[in-house]
């Protein structure tokens, strides 16, 4: 039977914001303070109770209370309300540079560091050249740590977090600074403590290595448990609040610049043709924003062109929700000559068989030279949630079967 590690019981934790008083408040209350206080609560009766040997993501907006949860967790911030309770050795690795003092050498950083894990002296010297050797600074250890970069202060503390042998592991989102080959490092080194049966908890703005890494996610909102649960389900959720919040920003900036007087003069010249529109459609021809992985589509894309193309070529791309291409293509890489356009068309790419995996995605359609200079773009033009059945995560859908023992 699983033994809860970590307790959240009914924990609030306010914070007290001072602003300055404008001039018309400093006139109506002089003599009094030019301070204005403000309650601001980041944790709203949360209850939490996380078992020995799970990996549980702390997901949500910016501002939603993730890190001061963590923090909470950590002990390094007092709730106002509720308690925390712990069992096991904790390490925390919960923003750049926690626990280290700017003056002190990378070396000596390792035994201040290590002593507030829990080892001692001793223990430390057994475990220093592997903690050097792990974060990769050995020619920077004898440096005083202020004069390091922001990745070289995650080497640190993460090499020294992981080799105090925790029963929990706290992380909130500091791997980010670190470059690509040291992530990949670190992720090894967690998949490592996952094995072991270690206890891990991550704050990460990533759904997709949540969804990797966690075997359950809760989703924070203004404070408050949103959603807690099953990876898959949870971040579905965060990925629908995400997508109302990107709709309701769109909307607002239509209306700002329906608002905005109209310049005489406009002060940049109009592309000769732009993408006024992508859709996404079934195989009956019916628009859709979501599929399972392997459906038919087809990618409507539709421009305006104010004069006349003659050599032009028509692209559209797939972007994961931080905007990174998943998929792409264009007519001139698929050795197509576009005929000449002049007012409003629309052409079709047909996508048989689409193996995305489970997520949210973003079309964008885009318009260029035959010299390759771009004429116009339109980025998240349309919008495509796949919805798969848990099995596999990342981009893609494959269709896979397990051989067994052949050895």
């Amino acid at each position: 039977m699983s033994t809860n590690v970590i307790s959240v019981r009914d924990v609030s934790k306010r914070f007290v914001i001072r602003k300055e008083k404008s001039l018309k408040e400093r006139l109506v209350n002089f003599g009094r303070s030019n301070l204005h206080k403000e309650d601001f609560w980041a944790l709203r009766h949360v209850d939490l109770e996380i078992e020995s040997g799970s990996s549980v993501g702390l997901v949500g907006p910016n501002g939603s209370g993730k890190s001061t949860l963590l923090k909470t967790i950590g002990g390094i911030v007092q709730p106002t309300s509720g308690s925390v309770h712990l069992r096991g050795r904790l390490a925390a690795l919960l923003e750049l540079g926690a626990g280290f003092h700017p003056d002190l050498t990378g070396r000596e950083n390792v035994y201040l560091n290590a002593s507030i894990l829990g080892l001692s002296r001793n223990q430390t010297d057994r475990y220093f050249d592997e903690i050097v050797d792990f974060s990769g600074i050995e020619r920077f250890i004898d440096t005083q740590v202020k004069f390091y970069s922001s990745g070289m202060y995650v080497r640190l503390a993460f090499a020294v977090a992981v080799h105090v042998d925790p029963d929990v592991l706290l992380i909130d989102e500091v791997l980010a600074v670190g470059d690509e080959p040291f992530q990949r490092k670190c992720m090894e080194k967690i998949r490592g403590f996952q094995h072991d049966g270690r206890t891990i908890v991550l704050v990460s703005h990533s759904l997709d290595q949540v969804a990797d890494l966690c075997d359950r996610a809760v989703v924070l909102e203004h404070g408050h448990v949103r959603a807690d649960g099953e990876p898959r389900e949870a971040l579905r959720a965060l990925r629908d609040d995400f997508e109302a919040t990107r709709q309701e920003e769109i909307e607002r900036a239509q209306a700002r610049a329906e608002a905005a007087p109209v310049d005489e003069e406009p002060r940049v010249h109009a592309p000769r043709a732009r993408i006024t529109g992508v859709t996404v459609l079934d195989p009956a021809g019916s628009t859709v924003d979501t599929i399972r992985p392997g459906a038919d589509v087809t990618v409507r894309v539709h421009l305006e062109a104010t004069e006349r193309l003659d050599d032009w070529v028509l692209g559209f791309g797939i972007d994961n929700p931080l905007g990174q291409s998943v998929f792409g293509t264009n007519t001139r890489l698929l050795d197509i000559d576009m005929p000449p356009v002049d007012g409003a068309a629309v052409f079709e790419f047909t996508l048989p068989a689409l193996e995305l995996g489970e997520g949210s995605y973003f079309l964008h359609g885009a318009i260029a030279g035959t010299n390759g200079l771009e004429i116009h773009r339109l980025t998240e033009a349309a919008r495509l949630v796949v919805v798969a059945d848990g099995r596999t995560v990342g981009f893609v859908n494959v269709d896979l079967k397990f051989a067994g023992q052949v050895g």
